[in-house]
């Protein structure tokens, strides 16, 4: 069998910062090295952990054994991003790093940045101090808002592009040109800067809402002891956004909202937030495989720029129509006992944190993708169905979920190298087609699925249910309750 060529992007004429070599900095890495022009002896990637030390050893690349803080940012960076000239990129995939302040930095010295989340210094996502609100991930995106309000155009920044936030961007618009067509509406395709259009044909396709619908089947050779919290993922990153409020796009369809939930003073006001952790609360959605199923409502950017990007106003403000947007995450089998277990202490998160690797796999599938409901057809469900033999086959260093947020990155930084300029953009913001151009290779079969499927299927069965029977999409019928 031939070898793959893959085709190389672009050059990066600068120094490369990796901050951060959990999972997804080891993912990313061969991707980098494959579809960029650059010099080794230019690249560092910081750490704090040193275990995976000898993949950069072997490949002669740097890499420095330091966290990066609030207090030494700006001294430990700013060498490294402009040494030797050229313009440098700066690939953010660590937890713990203030991500605003962090592209704020880069574009100021002239370099690129990307990252998979708005990421906030450490201490945020624990701070007792704080209210629920100041603990979302709206708040959050908020402080991105501002930073590209105060600060516009400019060298590219592009927040949230992994797989989720990221690429699911991506998929909800090619979901939605699919959707149109199939519905026989008479639309042209609205260019990537026109937000409005984008807004205004989802209206016109009677798009209720969208759940990021995922089904994570990867399963381990070994049982999962007591007392370790095993994830296909970083587990840091996953149980900081499980204990944030449970947060969802907030549609303008919707009749009824639970007791807990509360809606945002300041900003864009596109969502809210239940008073309860995102890994504890469930919601009735469906993937292809499994069908029906429950998912963790856990906080993602996605959930609010989504829904933010396709509001449509009238002339005087008023919104007029916004779907509804949530994640709806069934993670791999071991994750989810470890989140029972740690819920179950608590809150209080096991001694021993454990990303699983491809060789601790036997098999499985990470099914991720979006599912567009309440229009005429029902429910469209449009996404990555790859496997972890598949992703084995590709690339190095990674499992299913890892290579469909390490493509994402990949994307990311392409799109920022032929769009130098385009100051700081989130994930929807840029252009899908050229995105997923690049990352479909890595996302083994993308299809989509029609369902007649709702939240309403088999209730209320044999126990009485407060449901509203006359319209299935309504959050009231998809929280479990």
């Amino acid at each position: 069998m031939a070898e793959q060529k893959w085709p190389v992007y672009g050059e990066i004429t600068g120094p490369i910062v990796m901050i951060g070599f959990g999972s997804i900095g080891r993912g990313t890495l061969p991707l980098i090295e494959r579809h960029f022009k650059f010099d080794k002896s230019r690249m560092i990637v910081i750490d704090p952990n040193e275990e995976n030390r000898k993949l950069l050893d072997e490949r002669g690349i740097g890499f420095l054994n330091e966290a990066v803080t609030k207090k030494n940012y700006k001294k430990l960076l700013s060498p490294l991003l402009t040494h030797g000239g050229g313009q440098a990129f700066c690939v953010n995939l660590s937890v713990d790093t203030g991500s605003v302040d962090l592209m704020h930095l880069c574009r100021k010295l002239g370099a690129l940045y990307v990252d998979t989340v708005v990421e906030p210094w450490l201490g945020f996502y624990f701070d007792a101090k704080a209210d629920n609100a100041s603990r979302t991930n709206y708040a959050l995106r908020e402080t991105l808002r501002e930073e590209k309000r105060k600060h516009p155009g400019g060298p590219t920044a592009v927040s949230t592009c992994g797989a989720n936030p990221g690429m699911v961007s991506w998929f909800v618009k090619r979901a939605l040109l699919d959707l149109a067509t199939d519905l026989g509406l008479k639309f042209k395709e609205p260019s990537t800067d026109d937000r409005e259009g984008w807004a205004k044909l989802m209206k016109k396709a009677g798009v209720k809402g969208i759940h990021i619908a995922e089904r994570d089947t990867q399963r381990t050779k070994k049982p999962k002891p007591l007392n370790v919290f095993w994830n296909t993922w970083s587990v840091e990153g996953f149980i900081s956004e499980g204990l944030q409020p449970a947060e969802l796009g907030w549609g303008t369809h919707e009749k009824w909202m639970p007791k807990n939930g509360r809606k945002h003073k300041h900003g864009c006001k596109a969502a809210i937030f239940l008073e309860q952790p995102g890994a504890n609360t469930r919601v009735r959605t469906w993937c292809p495989t499994p069908g029906a199923q429950y998912g963790f409502l856990v906080t993602h950017n996605e959930a609010i720029s989504i829904s933010d990007f396709f509001t449509v106003r009238d002339k005087d403000g008023k919104v007029s129509y916004r779907p509804t947007c949530h994640y709806a995450y069934h993670p791999a089998n071991d994750a989810v006992l470890s989140l029972h277990e740690m819920f179950g202490a608590a809150g209080k998160a096991q001694p021993v944190h454990h990303v699983l690797d491809e060789n601790e796999l036997v098999d499985g599938v990470d099914e991720l993708g979006v599912l567009l409901y309440g229009h005429k057809k029902n429910a469209y469900w449009y996404g990555s169905q790859l496997s972890l033999e598949e992703a084995r086959k590709l690339a190095p260093y990674q499992n299913a979920t890892g290579m469909q947020v390490s493509s994402a990155v990949l994307a990311g930084m392409v799109w920022a190298l032929e769009n130098p300029e385009a100051g700081i953009v989130e994930a929807d913001e840029t252009d899908f087609r050229r995105c997923l151009e690049v990352q479909m290779p890595y996302l083994g079969p993308v299809k989509g699925y029609y369902t007649d499927w709702t939240p309403l299927d088999g209730r209320p069965g044999l126990f009485p249910e407060d449901i509203d029977k006359d319209d299935p999409w309504q959050f009231r019928n998809v929280l479990v309750r």
